[in-house]
């Protein structure tokens, strides 16, 4: 429900705060007093087309904002959560748009920024305004169809769930299919690639073992060079070690005579020591020396087969064994892809058996919900002045999908023998609205807006007409809150809240004001509408005797 609209320098608008209430409410006003700008401030914070033409002349920029009360469960908090708006289920939701001279424009909800077009979601998930041009609500053939099913009663989840597995099926043979056909295509190559990665037979973590025995093996053939001929150098008949025992023998027959030969001798011994220990760590090394030219050719040679394969499969070399086990299951799937494709074919026709039937099923009560909806606006439709018109919910076959088969669509035929058409197309500007009304009273219980606008609903038409009209819109009032812009004085007679708009000049500017009425203000604006600007004691009874019998 619209709680309160601020509007800033939006055309003829300076400043404007209003305050709205549940019930029927009605805006009225003398021709060009400003009530279409109200409502284009209104559907500027709910949305519609940012236009420079509405920034009041000497102004940088124009603003409308509206504050919305709507229950916890109501749809326009999923499209908040969407836009990433944080609000808790039951506060208020604030909308706001601001446009500049230059065109520029920006959008909030809940001072937090969104898209426009999240905002006219937003938008018209809160409020229907209805008028002669309006592209939404009723006259959306989009939304036909989820009426119908309101006004039904129609459960469609058995259809969404059958939907639903239909495609996962159609899916999983697509899939399938293209896998199927892609081996197909590739047998020669599979088959190819399988047998030369069988016969190398790759183990995972084998080209780094390899790898390290290849370096193992030339580091040993290295170490072998250098060793080569050490041994005479050390302990050979004239090597270092015999000569030094040698000289041991000699120093211990004088070693007693002069200290520093005795501690020459120990020097000596020492030597011949660390010289045996070298000695012994040599022939060690040399026992644990890996160097066999045809084993290093070997593991060369596999490594870099290994290797190969890798590069021309532009995989790591220890993603050969999984690519191995992903060729066999490629090559082995053309051998079962028949059974395999025929088994999945056989799933889909199940699906689609059990989504036909739900289908059915929802169709039939569509037909049902359709007959039931159209005599309830027929009888709706001869006191609003539409005698020859009727009323027709088409459904049609449609695109299958989620909610069924339908093509849902609410036509009109205005006079006899006349083909039906969309709404839109086929009714005139004041038939149009009478026939919206009809179409909001049938369907009053299912609407999802808590606001619904009428902009002249009542164009056209006067007396007992008029009074039928007032009487559908106070009816409509019990269940939502409506706001009317009206010429009739039978409408406006009905209202439980009454707002007059009125355009002042002075100092030479002009400017439109907004102001709710008094009961005896009421009075004396229905007694205008009555007689005009020059307004009777008649004029006056009758607009009290409007209201009385309201």
């Amino acid at each position: 429900m619209l709680r309160h609209l601020s509007i800033r320098d939006v055309v003829l608008v300076e400043r404007l705060d209003l305050e709205f209430e549940a019930g029927l409410g009605v805006l009225t006003g003398e021709t060009g007093a400003g009530k279409s700008i109200l409502l284009d401030a209104l559907g500027l914070a709910l949305g519609a087309r940012a236009d420079s033409a509405l920034v009041r002349s000497g102004a940088d920029k124009a603003e409308a904002r509206a504050e919305l009360e709507v229950p916890a469960g109501h749809a326009a908090y999923a499209i908040l959560e969407e836009q990433g708006v944080e609000i808790e289920p039951g506060e208020p939701i604030l909308l706001a748009r601001t446009v500049k001279g230059d065109g520029g424009s920006r959008a909030r909800a809940c001072g937090t920024s969104i898209a426009a077009r999240s905002l006219r979601d937003l938008g018209s998930a809160l409020v229907e305004i209805h008028g002669q041009h309006d592209d939404r609500g009723l006259l959306d053939p989009k939304g036909h169809q989820r009426l119908l099913d309101a006004f039904g009663q129609i459960d469609t989840a058995p259809v969404g769930e059958a939907w639903t597995a239909l495609r996962a099926a159609q899916r999983a043979h697509a899939e399938a299919k293209a896998e199927v056909e892609a081996a197909e295509a590739d047998r020669d190559f599979l088959d190819h690639a399988v047998a030369e990665l069988e016969q190398l037979s790759p183990r995972e973590g084998e080209e780094a073992e390899l790898a390290d025995l290849r370096q193992r093996m030339k580091d040993a053939a290295r170490i072998e060079d250098d060793l080569e001929g050490l041994d005479p150098l050390l302990s050979g008949a004239e090597g270092a070690l015999s000569q030094m025992r040698q000289a041991a023998r000699r120093l211990q027959r004088v070693a007693e005579i002069h200290p520093s030969l005795a501690e020459a001798l120990a020097a000596t011994d020492r030597a011949i020591i660390e010289a045996d220990s070298a000695e012994e760590k040599i022939i060690e090394a040399r026992r644990e020396l890996v160097h066999d030219p045809a084993e290093l050719d070997a593991a060369e040679e596999r490594l870099f087969a290994i290797r190969g394969l890798a590069r021309k499969h532009r995989v790591e070399p220890d993603g050969l064994v999984a690519l191995l086990e992903e060729m066999r299951a490629k090559r082995d799937a053309i051998a079962t892809g028949a059974e395999r494709l025929a088994a999945l074919e056989k799933a889909i026709g199940e699906a689609q058996a059990a989504y036909d039937e739900a289908a059915a099923k929802v169709r039939s009560e569509r037909g049902e919900a359709a007959a039931r909806l159209d005599a309830r606006v027929a009888a709706e439709l001869k006191p609003l002045k539409l005698d020859a018109a009727r009323f027709a919910t088409r459904v049609a076959e449609g695109v299958p999908g989620p909610s069924g088969v339908d093509e849902v669509s609410f036509t009109i035929s205005t006079n006899p023998g006349s083909p039906f058409g969309p709404l839109s197309k086929i009714a005139s500007g004041g038939e149009l609205s009478r026939f919206i009304l009809a179409l909001k009273v049938a369907l009053a219980e299912v609407g999802s807006a808590g606001t619904i606008i009428f902009d002249e609903i009542d164009r056209g038409v006067g007396g007992a007409v008029a009074s039928a009209i007032g009487e559908r819109l106070h009816r409509l009032a019990n269940d939502a809150q409506v706001l009317v812009v009206t010429h009739s004085p039978q409408v406006a007679a009905r209202a439980a809240h009454h707002y007059r708009i009125e355009k002042v000049t002075e100092g030479g500017v002009t400017r439109t004001h907004v102001r709710k009425l008094s009961a005896e203000e009421r009075r004396e604006e229905i007694a205008r509408m009555l007689s005009g600007s020059d307004i009777t004691d008649e004029a006056r009874a009758q607009a009290a005797k409007l209201m009385e019998a309201a």
